[in-house]
């Protein structure tokens, strides 16, 4: 979504006699830009209030120190006959203040007859819970395509050595670029152009690298989503042929012909099973396989302390997935994200945010591949099972004795040992019942012993191994036979 739409839905929201419109967001910049644009757009005069400046009118914005107090400044607005929009900065700290909680009520009971309306913007709004039915929230939309290219033209005018960089790129190069800042807030997505400036004076197709690398930082900073750009996915799924099979007829829901037809793009897929079977891996696979971006949304970052920050947290990992569309989405161990029984010990925050998972994968209108991982499907609402939630249900079972071989092989050959020496054959029947995630760590335990006698790594040092190993599927025999008898008939196997 544009400015040009986000100025639209402001504009509605006056009109129909909102009087208090909430924006929490750090991006003050765009908050002004989007004021002004629908201000001008109705034909009202824009004032501006901050505890540094009090009360100023747009565009002398001189400051008025009498009106720096909350309270004071709601006192006089209360008694103002101008319609206008008012922008707050920050004033959701001041209404832990009862008379200015108090004096703000009265504003805005004022103003629900006028087209006179407060636009409360700040990284963190919060309004006592007598307020809040005189609220409405608005939710700003990260920067889309014209405000991108506006911030890479902008950047490349005012960086360089004389004053302006030279820009290098082809429309299509342009296209990229733009698409490579998608999901980036303005001053990130200025940051990433600059730095990639800076370089050498010139921005050109050699940088969407460095532009993606500063993009995975700033996501990872963010702290709600993980960013492997579809250019460094270069991870291999051996095996899983249903799957694949699968994914080769269900990429043609991406294509025009498709949509010709109304056919909408595949939701997404659940991968549940034995835990080190390779769910994670086929997750990076098909956003190799389809050249996507991935990004990856862990239950640990999602969940906060405060009431409803958690939801917020949801749609705003939401938002950047779609932003980023076309994408794929990893929600690693979904049973810990949206999993039965929490609601009960959290205030509901669990079903609320089941609740708006499941709407958005109902609905969403966003090329965004939803890739679910859970090893424990026994946790998992029955809601997400359902036939229609996702596209299709995988179980994930232990490798067969092809299967271990190659991943045998894979292992060994990624710390430099040629598997040529080894009886691969020999050391897969040894390892029956074993999963992926087990056979690599044999190999790796049993090439630190290697190094710590001075020896070479060979097949008997890796039987010695296997032999002090007792895998999940003994250990754990019960689990593993019940998860199965629970994926036969509702799930498909991935071989």
């Amino acid at each position: 979504m544009g400015l040009s739409t986000s100025v639209h839905e402001l504009k509605n929201l006056v009109l129909s006699l909102h009087p208090v419109v909430a924006i929490e967001t750090g991006e003050e910049e765009r908050v002004e830009r989007l004021v002004e644009a629908a201000a001008a757009d109705l034909g009202l005069p824009v004032f501006e209030w901050s505890v540094t400046q009090g009360l100023v009118r747009w565009p002398e914005r001189t400051p008025n120190h009498t009106l720096r107090e909350a309270v004071a400044m709601l006192a006089h607005l209360r008694g103002l006959t101008v319609e206008a929009i008012f922008l707050l900065k920050d004033l959701g700290r001041h209404l832990e203040d009862p008379t200015a909680a108090r004096a703000f009520a009265e504003v805005a009971r004022a103003f629900a007859r006028t087209r006179s309306t407060l636009v409360v913007a700040g990284a963190a709004v919060r309004f006592p819970a007598e307020l809040e039915h005189l609220v409405v929230h608005f939710e700003l939309a990260l920067p889309g395509p014209k405000e991108l290219r506006d911030v890479v033209e902008s950047v490349a005018s005012s960086l360089g050595e004389r004053g302006k960089a030279e820009i290098r790129l082809s429309e299509a190069e342009t296209e990229e670029l733009v698409r490579a800042l998608a999901g980036l807030t303005l001053n990130q997505a200025r940051q990433a152009v600059a730095r990639a400036v800076l370089e050498d004076g010139a921005l050109d197709a050699s940088d969407l690298h460095a532009i993606l690398e500063a993009k995975a930082q700033a996501l990872a900073r963010d702290g709600l989503l993980e960013f492997l750009p579809a250019a460094d996915n270069a991870f291999e799924l051996g095996g899983f042929p249903r799957l694949k099979e699968w994914l080769e007829r269900a990429r043609v829901g991406f294509t025009p012909e498709a949509r010709a037809l109304n056919l909408r793009a595949p939701r997404g897929i659940l991968l549940a099973g034995v835990q080190g079977c390779g769910k994670s891996l086929a997750a990076k696979c098909i956003a190799r396989l389809w050249r996507l971006p991935l990004l990856k949304l862990d239950a640990g970052r999602l969940y906060d302390k405060y009431v409803g920050e958690t939801e917020k947290n949801l749609r705003r990992a939401i938002e950047i997935a779609e932003s980023m569309a076309p994408a794929a989405l990893w929600i690693d161990e979904l049973e810990k994200s949206f999993g039965a029984g929490g609601g009960e010990h959290d205030g509901g925050t669990s079903k609320r945010v089941l609740a708006t998972f499941l709407t958005w994968l109902q609905e969403k209108k966003e090329d965004v591949f939803v890739v679910a991982t859970a090893n424990d499907v026994f946790a998992l609402p029955p809601e997400l099972l359902r036939k229609g939630r996702f596209d299709e249900l995988f179980f994930v079972d232990l490798p067969d004795r092809a299967e271990r071989q190659e991943i045998l092989r894979i292992h060994l050959s990624l710390r430099k040992q040629d598997p040529a020496r080894f009886d691969v054959e020999f050391l897969a029947d040894a390892m029956e019942g074993w999963s992926g995630a087990e056979i690599e760590q044999a190999v790796t335990a049993a090439l630190y012993g290697a190094l710590h006698r001075k020896r070479p790594l060979d097949t008997t040092a890796l039987l010695q191994e296997i032999g002090g190993t007792v895998p999940l599927s003994v250990s754990r025999r019960e689990d593993v036979e019940r998860l199965r008898a629970l994926a036969q008939g509702r799930f498909v196997p991935v071989r």
